[in-house]
């Protein structure tokens, strides 16, 4: 018997488009519950369910041990599909035993966490439930239209610490057996369950407002969890991160590259408090050279290449008595990821090529390369 995790993403979101990999917290969307599932023990399997090439792109890019890509059909990926439809067509296409337990996750709550899922498959497991719902407490008062009240008595209104509130369901995953799912036609049946999970996971993203307001949350509730890196060496790129990629030439056909001055103000401000900086970069140009100058960086490498990178950073540690961990460095392209898979903290412009957003724990800017991006960067590490 296994444990498949089911997380279905279509790429046609209406409210905010491809929102499963846009950056949530300086990460895909979807990677947040897979990479969740990925350190849950009791999860063999996890299916990502997409229609799309881009979400495709993102998730098979990444060095994950338990997930697959399922192509879901485009009949199941329309507006008017229901989930339960594209469930039931990857248990057909996968021919799953009857006794494999599914669990249906759901991307639009990012703050699921590992415990979370553990928790739960170890109540299912018990064998008390023939399915599990996830809710949160709410301790709202509701009414009916008819202005009666539907969960108090207002004449004798309750003290929040003595109302107990009423299960709301919260979407972020839901428990069952193949056989029940084949039998029903529905995620949920039989003897229902419940796993109660903390009141900031109640809500979804399906607005952009929805965004804003759980970015705060995962922040304050998972991230201020997380061990905190002390960063002791700021290290970035130049084509496409400090500058915006593009090839300029003079009339008298000298090379020309645009800079960004708040980007330079994020180098004292680095200064002011004691880290070293530096530029590595692939190219050799004298332009690099007196913007270096200029911006009074520590370390200056050009022309590394193949590994180069990674390796002139290690020599810079080894001088510095510091670790990787101890490295922020940022970059667009695929001559950076080496390096941006060996720092501590690591990031990219918006506009970075696919791959490189794609690596596990990068944070994704939200300014392009050469409007602001290494500021933007330099403001989350201070």
């Amino acid at each position: 018997m296994k444990t498949i995790a089911f997380i279905p993403v279509r790429g046609g979101s209406k409210s905010i488009p491809l929102k499963n990999i846009k950056p949530f917290c300086g990460k895909p969307l979807v990677c947040w519950n897979i990479e969740a599932l990925e350190d849950c023990p009791e999860v063999d399997e996890v299916i990502v369910a997409t229609d799309s090439d881009k979400i495709e792109r993102v998730v098979t890019s990444q060095s994950y041990k338990k997930t697959k890509v399922y192509r879901r059909s485009a009949e199941n990926a329309c507006d008017t599909a229901s989930t339960e439809s594209v469930m039931l067509e990857y248990i057909h296409y996968a021919q799953l035993p009857s006794d494999d337990i599914f669990m249906l996750v759901q991307a639009t709550s990012p703050l699921t966490e590992t415990v979370h899922f553990t928790e739960a498959l170890t109540v299912y497991g018990k064998g008390e439930y023939d399915s599990i719902l996830t809710c949160v407490r709410n301790y709202r008062f509701f009414w009916n239209e008819d202005g009666t009240s539907m969960n108090y008595d207002y004449r004798n209104r309750p003290r929040r610490q003595n109302f107990s509130g009423m299960l709301m369901e919260n979407g972020a995953f839901y428990i069952n057996k193949v056989r029940n799912i084949l039998e029903s036609g529905n995620r949920l049946s039989g003897h229902i369950g419940i796993y109660e999970m903390p009141e900031y996971t109640a809500t979804e993203i399906d607005e952009p407002n929805d965004w804003v307001v759980l970015e705060n949350l995962m922040r304050k509730h998972v991230l201020s969890k997380r061990k905190e890196v002390k960063i002791r060496l700021f290290l970035c790129d130049v084509d496409g991160t400090l500058t915006d990629g593009g090839m300029y030439y003079s009339e008298n056909g000298d090379e020309l590259k645009k800079f960004n001055t708040r980007d330079g103000m994020g180098f004292q401000l680095l200064r002011e408090v004691g880290i070293k900086t530096g530029i590595i970069t692939s190219e050799n140009t004298k332009i690099v050279e007196n913007r270096a100058k200029k911006l009074k960086v520590d370390f200056l490498y050009q022309g590394k290449r193949d590994g180069g990178k990674l390796a002139v950073t290690k020599e810079i540690c080894e001088q510095l008595g510091i670790t990787l961990d101890e490295v922020a460095y940022i970059g667009d392209d695929i001559n950076c990821m080496e390096l941006l898979e060996a720092v501590g903290v690591k990031a990219c412009p918006a506009d970075a090529y696919e791959e490189v957003k794609a690596i596990p724990d990068i944070h994704i800017m939200t300014r392009k390369g050469g409007d602001g991006c290494v500021r933007e960067f330099i403001n989350h590490i201070l």
